[in-house]
């Protein structure tokens, strides 16, 4: 494997800087990745999940034979990871490098404990979502692996065509005379995740995007726009084509039994699909702009405390972001790859070609901190104005008060 001596030396610029403020003080060689670490090991930590860890562990051993670094894998639950890398990277304990997800990107960036990382020419042979999921104020704080999303999936033998629009789908799903024209998990707490292609169809995205596609917290669900969506919520809440008894267990069930030509979700639910023919679609617009559910991307983060930045910041860009190691992770995983060449080979199967398709024109989760202001009132908020239990537009109107105030 090759590995980019001119990426590494232009990336001693940067982040030696960053290797000094962890203790480094000593003078240090940019021709070579282990000697600009300074006063860092030689070694790399790498905190894995148990469905990343054989991935990993092949680009590792890469790395250790042609670098002579040693790279120790230390297997975590996902769940744990955010919290115990928030707990330990402050003390200087923790890896050099976590496997996370990107919306994590606005709490760990804010506590200091992730540094940016330079992908330099790499950043144009990724999907462009992916980088801008990982991107803040400018700079890359992530080397993205995986992309996941919604979309509509159809049952192609109740379905033979896509729906070009909410209202198509509607009809299709009436003329397969089943229980549901469609289904979408809602619940009592309402799903503002999964409806939110209908939300930005109406041109009422949650925060404002910059054109690098990160976020900055200026609040845009709310007006004529938003309220708009909330009296369509309104109106098909009483058509009966949204329900919240329709919750994520009854929606998945309901569609592998036949119940529904369709059903909005991701390829977490294809398991339970396995005996039908399915055919992944964009999610249709109900409003007037396209549908683009919201995309989530994993990756790999840099401990800002790490003494060997360079080091990591070599092995993810040379060893991680290979055709080699993200098609190993892609297996692992079962979702669309985050780099184009290995999306491209993956997509020789339809299903994933489908929500790659979807994925690549999809926003990327907010991962600002503000974001955590807004699920509770959001989620509630549609679940009354579908029941009918509150006046939409009264009730949206109050629910971007509430956010705003909780913002300060």
């Amino acid at each position: 494997m090759r590995r980019s001596i001119l990426l590494v030396s232009a990336l001693a610029t940067t982040l030696v800087l960053t290797a000094c403020g962890a203790g480094d003080t000593g003078d240090a060689s940019t021709d070579d990745p282990s000697a600009a670490a300074g006063n860092g090991s030689g070694e790399l930590t790498v905190w894995v999940d148990e469905t990343r860890q054989a991935a990993v562990e092949q680009a590792a051993k890469a790395y250790e034979d042609e670098s002579g670094v040693d790279v120790e894998l230390v297997l975590k639950n996902f769940d744990d990871i955010r919290t115990d890398f928030l707990a330990q990277v402050p003390t200087g304990e923790g890896p050099d490098i976590t496997v996370g997800a990107h919306d994590w990107l606005g709490e760990l960036s804010t506590n200091g404990v992730v540094a940016p990382i330079e992908l330099g020419d790499k950043a144009a042979a990724f999907e462009e979502v992916s980088v801008q999921a990982f991107t803040q104020d400018g700079q890359v704080y992530g080397l993205p692996y995986a992309i996941e999303n919604i979309a509509l999936i159809r049952n192609t033998e109740l379905a033979p065509e896509a729906p070009a629009t909410y209202d198509d789908m509607v009809a299709a799903g009436e003329k397969a005379d089943t229980k549901f024209p469609f289904l979408v998990q809602t619940g009592t707490e309402g799903d503002p995740y999964t409806y939110y292609p209908f939300q930005t169809s109406f041109g009422a995205p949650v925060f404002a995007q910059n054109a690098d596609g990160s976020y900055k917290p200026e609040l845009t669900l709310g007006g004529d726009a938003g309220e708009a969506f909330a009296t369509w919520l309104a109106e098909e809440g009483e058509a009966g084509n949204l329900s919240t008894d329709v919750t994520y267990d009854i929606a998945v069930e309901a569609f592998a039994k036949g119940n529904s030509p369709f059903i909005i979700g991701g390829p977490w639910m294809l398991e339970q699909f396995a005996d039908l023919d399915l055919a992944i679609d964009p999610i249709p617009a109900a409003g007037d702009q396209p549908a683009q559910p919201f995309v989530g991307v994993q990756g790999f983060y840099v401990n800002a405390q790490s003494k060997n930045a360079l080091l990591a910041n070599d092995f993810l860009v040379n060893y991680l972001a290979t055709p080699e190691a993200q098609t190993a992770l892609f297996e692992a995983g079962g979702r669309p790859p985050a780099l184009l060449e290995s999306a491209d080979a993956a997509s020789s199967d339809p299903v994933i070609a489908g929500f790659r398709e979807v994925g690549a024109e999809a926003v990327p989760m907010p991962s600002i901190p503000e974001m955590g202001s807004v699920w509770a009132f959001w989620g509630v908020t549609e679940a009354n104005i579908i029941t009918g239990k509150s006046d939409p537009v009264k009730a949206w109107d109050k629910m971007v008060s509430d956010i705003t105030g909780a913002l300060g």
